[in-house]
């Protein structure tokens, strides 16, 4: 589906989420992952739109903008928090919800850019950046974020590697409309706590540096502003992760809402707010190109994304996963981890895009 010689036609509309939300199967949410035998479609599409448009590659490369707009956002959230240490608490949650969470979900998605060295061609320029952009997030993570999500991108949806997949217990306990509310709210921490248990790595120089900054900026706010606003960003990193609209792309991006689909674009304007992250089939077929290109590639390479389904609203999509008896955590595409698939490969998968 999608690709070059897909049997409908290029002027055929492609469906929306919410127009097939619901339909998907009358027999109630799914027992197992959905376990296929197929390598993931990324690989094979990207060879296909170079060998169709070998033009895309001038869109490859660092954003030349990114370290402005990192820095905006680091020092625009560091002056609200600041600003919050006075602030009733009646007044600072849900300012932190409704204008906060905006700004720590971008920098989450800034460090999302800087794993896949698009504001510097040095790496190293891009890993510190992202121990920069962290300082509002409150607690560590661009280090260790890195290493998981380039595995992502190179072994998705392979068993025991993808950390961005739920675990078997995920799929057990959260099977209805109250479980699947709560597991929504409270998505940050499954993300954070899944890899301890199922692919953990090796702390590292890089891991307690990052830990060491954060800690030191903590401590500095708290000091010299007070408790409040280290609240305020805790909250705003929380809140923003959860039952929130920026958190909806968490969902939209792989879970299978449309048998024989893995991976979903959102195309909506809250990309302008997050880095564009919801152009993700175009990212994960070209991981190279910052997200503030990928529109360009969509229109470079119309007939191999315009019959793709894809979302409108990532506040419906959280809406139709929790309501939706036939969708959960096991509505994800699973590959056998093969002989020659080895966990810990973020190096690899650097190379590799």
């Amino acid at each position: 589906m999608g690709k070059g010689g897909d049997s409908r036609k290029v002027t055929e509309l492609p469906p929306k989420m919410e127009e097939v939300a619901g339909a998907k199967s009358a027999k109630g949410m799914q027992t197992d992952f959905i376990w296929v035998e197929t390598d993931e479609p990324h690989a094979t599409r990207r060879k296909q739109i170079l060998a169709a448009h070998p033009e895309v590659r001038e869109l490859f490369g660092p954003d030349e903008y990114a370290v402005y707009k990192v820095t905006a956002v680091v020092l625009g959230q560091l002056a609200l928090a600041y600003l919050m240490r006075d602030a009733p608490w009646w007044f600072l949650v849900p300012f932190a919800y409704a204008v906060g969470a905006w700004f720590n979900h971008n920098l989450f998605l800034a460090i999302h850019e800087l794993s896949h060295n698009l504001a510097f061609q040095t790496p190293l320029y891009n890993k510190l950046l992202g121990l920069f952009a962290n300082i509002p997030i409150g607690i560590p993570m661009s280090v260790t974020f890195q290493k998981y999500h380039l595995e992502h991108h190179r072994y998705q949806g392979i068993e025991g590697v993808d950390m961005d997949v739920p675990t078997y217990a995920e799929g057990h306990y959260v099977t209805n409309t109250l479980s699947k509310l709560v597991w929504v709210i409270l998505q940050l921490f499954f993300y954070a706590i899944r890899p301890v248990f199922v692919n953990p790595k090796p702390v590292g120089v890089w891991e307690l540096s990052n830990l060491a900054i954060n800690v030191v900026a903590d401590l500095a706010m708290l000091y010299f502003w007070g408790f409040k606003p280290i609240a305020y960003l805790l909250l705003a990193s929380f809140l923003g992760g959860g039952l929130h609209p920026a958190a909806g792309h968490f969902i939209a991006e792989h879970y299978v809402f449309l048998q024989g689909q893995e991976t979903y674009s959102y195309y909506g304007p809250l990309n302008f707010l997050l880095w564009h992250v919801g152009f993700h089939n175009e990212h994960h077929d070209f991981p190279r190109i910052p997200g503030s290109r990928l529109h360009k590639l969509k229109a470079m390479a119309p007939e191999f994304y315009d019959n793709l389904a894809f979302h409108t609203s990532w506040s419906r999509v959280i809406y139709n996963y929790i309501t939706d008896p036939t969708v959960g955590p096991f509505s994800r595409v699973m590959r056998k981890r093969k002989p020659t698939t080895r966990a810990g490969a973020a190096t690899e998968a650097s190379k590799a895009h």
